[in-house]
């Protein structure tokens, strides 16, 4: 299917787009059975690496400084983590990661520092209002 968009508003794309689709038995646009809501939030997410969590520079840098490596294992664990803290509505939580420690802001799945037991002697984390242990 292809559509020359050049000089025409998104509504008019998406409009000469649907026309082209055939209609289900219930009346909705579909393409292979996914609706174009079910192929919009795909490629947003495709698009986003949603299912990753992001470092901040400040975050980057105190992992790298500190020397602290995160297996394929603890990732998965902290990008779980933070998916189960914003499933809780929580905005900025603590994961306890084994025993590393990371304040993720969790509507941007963002890593905005990391600590490990050697740098965080007094155990004390402020401005979270939640905490997962991965």
């Amino acid at each position: 299917m292809n559509i020359n968009t050049k000089g025409i508003s998104l509504d008019q794309a998406a409009a000469a787009y649907l026309s082209q689709v055939p209609e289900t038995k219930n009346g909705r646009k579909t393409v292979d059975g996914k609706s174009f809501a079910e192929i919009l939030n795909q490629k947003g997410e495709e698009l986003t690496g949603s299912d990753k969590v992001k470092f901040s520079k400040h975050a980057a840098e105190r992992l790298f400084d500190r020397n602290i490596e995160l297996s394929d294992d603890q990732l998965k664990r902290l990008t779980k983590g933070t998916e189960e803290a914003g499933s809780k509505g929580i905005d900025s939580s603590l994961v306890m990661v084994d025993d590393l420690a990371f304040i993720v802001n969790t509507g941007s799945r963002t890593v905005v520092t990391a600590m490990d037991p050697a740098n965080n002697d007094k155990n004390i984390f402020t401005n979270i209002d939640g905490a997962v242990i991965a």
